[in-house]
């Protein structure tokens, strides 16, 4: 029974007064950043110099959450968490990120929240970077981009499908419309040095770099406005291409805020944000829709703390910012990539104005696994094959819709771009490693000891290293940590 008969029959029995009226299932959009760091929204850290009236409108509508976090500290691995619910390192991939060309890594037959969702009768689509692996085929050893892409994420439940490749800076600059590619490489894209970062490859006939975060944004608006005629709710996933490199905010950016090209295009993303809430609101929708907004990751911009070397505003070269100009992970230790926050404590946000408070905040720890979950108990289902599916996600609408004072999850578990892992339960925070396990120095080991340990209730830029202090509480964890790890699931 497809979910318009469910409802239209549950209308008819309540229309004779034999069942109470039931409401039909919310619309949800999760718009995800790529690369913005925790310190780029004013409403989370108010040292930001770069102004998001949109973000904060978010806030201020909806529900933050402060302590929320990608499953890892790079690109690929985090949006393989939020479509299946599951670490990416329980996958093939156990390190850093595909490139355009890469193999998928989702499986055919794996549960996808998409798949999930659309068994409850919702229309699914993607939009945007999708960075998880496509099906392109070759004639004689060479790419042929004349034939269709034999795997989209149409396989793995989404019935529509606008997608590119993998980040900005990767290619083949190309967009894929299900299975086809709308226009055929026909240039070749040279390099470029940051901030306009572009590695050398195969361009579109009709694709435009600096104008690709709008195009994603009309296509995105498009869906929204023709699903919201329709009988039955939607799901959108929309994963944004900035503030990533390439730096290359559109034109009608450049200087806005005085920044540098990377301040310039966290504004473009806050306005595709504001785009779509009015979007949303010009339809009539806003009730009935459910908008998570969150990044797959910090920022890649660093901090400088010496007032007299350069930064990203003084030269382009330089990948940061004094701190005194701004922060772009906030008060958070490390960057895009590494293991200390920085890397994986991201923006968060949900405003659904029919059941959430507006302006709560929840200090509860969540990663972006726990989606799958949420999204589906939000529109009323269960988590199909809940042994083999989502295995490390966990419902947080108890936190959105009550005070969730009963809410629990497993131990969180980190993971950065260099494959260090740690473990995260309550103020506690135990690294299996040491040094950054990203991109920060000193860089480190994964499993190297002395580990490190902190307490981020006291100590959330983890300057303070407690591991020799604390011996029971980081054996504790490393014990659950190991655990969870081999155990192939958290529940």
């Amino acid at each position: 029974m497809s979910q318009l008969t469910k409802y239209l029959v549950a209308l008819i029995l309540a229309i004779t007064g034999l069942l109470p009226m039931l409401s039909e299932p919310p619309n949800i959009i999760f718009i995800m950043a790529d690369d913005m760091g925790y310190g780029d929204v004013q409403s989370l850290n108010p040292q930001s110099t770069i102004p998001t009236p949109n973000l904060d409108r978010l806030a201020r509508e909806g529900m933050t959450f402060t302590d929320a976090h990608s499953p890892s500290a790079v690109c690929t691995p985090t949006r393989y968490g939020v479509l299946t619910g599951r670490y990416c390192w329980r996958s093939d991939l156990k390190r850093g990120v595909l490139n355009g060309y890469g193999a998928p890594i989702i499986e055919r037959d794996r549960e996808t929240v998409a798949r999930a969702l659309k068994s409850q009768g919702y229309f699914t689509g993607v939009i945007g970077k999708w960075h998880l692996g496509l099906g392109f085929q070759k004639t004689n050893g060479e790419w042929d981009w004349s034939k269709p892409v034999d795997y989209s994420p149409v396989n793995i439940g989404f019935d529509h499908s606008f997608v590119i490749p993998a980040s900005l800076d990767f290619p083949p600059y190309i967009y894929i419309d299900g299975h086809r590619i709308t226009g055929l490489p026909d240039r070749t894209q040279p390099a470029q040095s940051f901030p306009a970062f572009l590695r050398k490859g195969e361009l579109g006939s009709d694709f435009s770099i600096i104008d690709c975060l709008d195009r994603l944004t009309y296509e995105a608006s498009e869906f929204i406005v023709e699903r919201s005629k329709a009988p039955v709710p939607f799901f959108l996933y929309f994963p944004l291409t900035a503030p990533h490199k390439p730096a290359l905010p559109h034109g009608r950016y450049e200087g806005r805020s005085g920044l540098g090209p990377y301040g310039d295009f966290v504004i473009q993303v806050d306005e595709v944000v504001g785009s779509i809430l009015d979007t949303i609101d010009e339809q009539g929708i806003a009730d009935d829709t459910v908008v998570f907004y969150t990044s797959d990751n910090g920022s890649y911009m660093y901090r400088y703390q010496d007032p007299s070397a350069p930064d990203h505003v003084k030269d382009a070269s330089i990948q940061g910012y004094y701190e005194g100009n701004h922060t772009a992970n906030g008060p958070l230790r490390g960057t895009k990539a590494d293991i200390w926050e920085a890397g994986h404590r991201v923006p968060f946000f949900v405003r659904w104005p029919e059941e959430i408070e507006a302006g709560s905040v929840s200090d509860e720890t969540i990663t972006h696994t726990d989606f799958f979950a949420t999204a589906v108990s939000i529109a009323g289902g269960k988590i199909p094959n809940s042994k083999v599916a989502a295995q490390d996600s966990f419902d947080f609408s108890p936190l959105l819709f009550d005070n969730g004072e009963d809410w629990k999850r497993a131990p969180v578990i980190h993971h950065s771009g260099g494959a260090m892992f740690a473990v995260r339960e309550g103020d506690w925070k135990l690294i299996l490693g040491s040094g950054s396990g990203g991109r920060e120095r000193p860089r480190g080991r994964r499993f190297e000891r002395p580990y490190q340990l902190f307490n981020l209730k006291d100590d959330l830029g983890e300057r303070n290293d407690r591991y020799r202090e604390f011996p029971e509480k980081a054996q504790d964890l490393e014990r659950k940590a190991l655990e969870l790890m081999s155990s192939g699931k958290s529940r």
